[in-house]
């Protein structure tokens, strides 16, 4: 009867969406399988047509996630010997057979990144236009001119290498490689620039797009670009243990113990010129980038700085954030701007010069830290990790409160600052010394003023480590303070006066 084909007519109807794309049978995943569409369409039509969309929803779902990484084989060279070969070499021998493959191994490896910087990220943003030819120019450098330089130190050891897969003496090989590595001297110099373009860039949509898409790949071995871009700079750090392990395992009668005790100096003194143009290049990276408010800010020690000490970021009492650069004759204070999408850093009153900065190393608790409105209740606002720097002379009056992040931060800043001024601190006090007349070992050690030193100078300014190193280094502080008329405790009256007839006719040459 055509009444029971009917449907009945108080049943729900649900309207059928219009399915305009094959896409939108896929339910919607975070990372974005619609994304990859194209892809899934693909794999759409390799399945069996027996299978309804439904039952290929999970595999789609499951291809959003992020592909597991492409592992690299990590064999050791022991493993690749028949049982007899290993019985007769003796431990010693295998592990330095061990340590000769380890950097044949990593040369490989290394070539093989360099080529995958080139065909995966370079030749492909350059061919979609994501970015300029000239951006990936700065950016990438003369990346894969290296290629050949590694290949050759492969092909040599692949020479030198007999068929039991044992390698005699590396030395001279490495010998005459090593001082080739000089070649990247340019490109580890221009690693801070191309750093900083890449940051900007990836604020690019169709960038930032390109670089995940590769990080999720499997080629990426789950490194970003630039991972990759580092792992020359990071291969060269590599290289003095490398050859320190080879040269622990060779017999001290092996003919390569003295050659490759050379190719160790070699290695160090290439990468410490290296070190030496980068910092170069690194100094003048942040000199250019620095803004000044007023024109007496301008000194000519910052424009002329060679080296870049130290630098990183400070919060001052007001709890403000500072970026603080230590050149080596110089202390900046500076503060983070943007111009134009371009980061800057505008001069913050006035640059202490080294010889007349003083260092006072404060314990926690004795500044109290503004800026913190959780601070404002309690005793919270008590400041760790402090430090003070200022003018000697107090007529700028300039002095500055800083905090660094954590303890391990603030010793590094107080060392590296300690080290900056030291070589001014001993020529002044050496310079003192040679007007004051010599003093007996006993009068000095039966001064009775000696332990009040450190107090005086904490009055004056000095740091307790300051005052000990210039006392060890150049001679008794006491005999400078006299020299300069500065009262002092005494409880020997007749010392007293044996010490005044003494410096009398030089003190009034002092005073005129």
């Amino acid at each position: 009867s055509l009444l029971y084909l009917q449907e009945p007519s108080n049943k729900r109807v649900r309207p059928l969406a219009r399915v305009t794309s094959l896409a939108n049978l896929i339910s919607p995943v975070r990372n974005g399988a619609v994304r990859r569409f194209g892809q899934t369409i693909q794999s759409f039509t390799l399945r069996s047509d027996s299978k309804s969309p439904g039952c290929a929803q999970k595999p789609c779902s499951r291809s959003a996630a992020p592909t597991p990484p492409k592992r690299r084989n990590s064999v050791l060279w022991s493993e690749m010997l028949d049982v007899n070969m290993k019985e007769s070499l003796s431990t010693k021998e295998i592990k330095r057979q061990e340590a000769i493959y380890e950097m044949s191994r990593g040369e490989q490896d290394l070539i093989e990144d360099l080529k995958l910087a080139r065909k995966a990220y370079h030749d492909p943003m350059l061919k979609l236009s994501i970015m300029s030819e000239e951006e990936l120019t700065h950016i990438f450098g003369d990346l894969d001119s290296y290629i050949p330089l590694h290949e050759d130190l492969l092909a040599s050891l692949g020479e030198a290498t007999k068929p039991d897969g044992t390698v005699e003496q590396i030395g001279p090989i490495l010998v005459k490689w090593l001082p080739r590595l000089h070649a990247y001297k340019g490109y580890c110099s221009n690693q801070l620039a191309a750093k900083a373009l890449l940051d900007q860039k990836k604020q690019d949509r169709r960038v930032q797009d390109f670089l995940q898409r590769c990080l999720e790949s499997p080629f990426s071995r789950k490194l970003d670009l630039w991972s990759f871009l580092d792992i020359p700079r990071s291969r060269l750090v590599k290289y003095p243990l490398l050859l320190k392990e080879i040269l622990r395992h060779t017999p001290k009668d092996h003919p390569d113990i003295q050659i490759l005790e050379e190719a160790i100096s070699i290695i160090q003194g290439v990468l410490s010129d290296i070190n030496l143009k980068k910092g170069e290049s690194e100094c003048q990276y942040y000199i250019d980038k620095l803004e000044y408010l007023d024109e007496k800010q301008k000194d000519p020690r910052i424009e002329g700085s060679k080296a870049l000490l130290c630098h990183g970021e400070l919060k001052n009492k007001n709890g403000h954030k500072l970026y603080v650069f230590l050149f080596q004759d110089i202390l900046v204070l500076t503060r983070p701007v943007t111009r134009n999408e371009r980061q800057a850093y505008q001069v913050y009153r006035q640059p202490i010069p080294v010889q007349e900065l003083l260092l006072e190393d404060l314990q926690d608790g004795d500044v109290k830290m503004g800026g913190s409105f959780r601070g404002a209740f309690g005793n919270s606002d008590k400041a760790k990790n402090i430090f003070r720097v200022r003018f000697q002379d107090p007529c700028p009056g300039q002095s500055h409160t800083l905090q660094a992040n954590d303890v391990f931060h603030k010793q590094q800043w107080v060392n590296c600052i300690r080290t900056a001024i030291a070589p001014f601190q001993r020529t002044a006090a050496a310079a003192e010394l040679k007007e004051l007349p010599e003093l007996n070992e006993e009068s000095e050690e039966n001064n009775p003023s000696a332990p009040n030193i450190k107090a005086q100078k904490r009055q004056s300014g000095l740091t307790e480590m300051e005052l000990d190193e210039s006392t060890a280094e150049c001679g008794s502080i006491l005999d400078s303070e006299e020299a300069k008329g500065m009262k002092t405790h005494r409880t020997s009256s007749g010392h007293r006066k044996s010490r005044e007839k003494q410096l009398s006719g030089k003190q009034k040459e002092t005073l005129v």
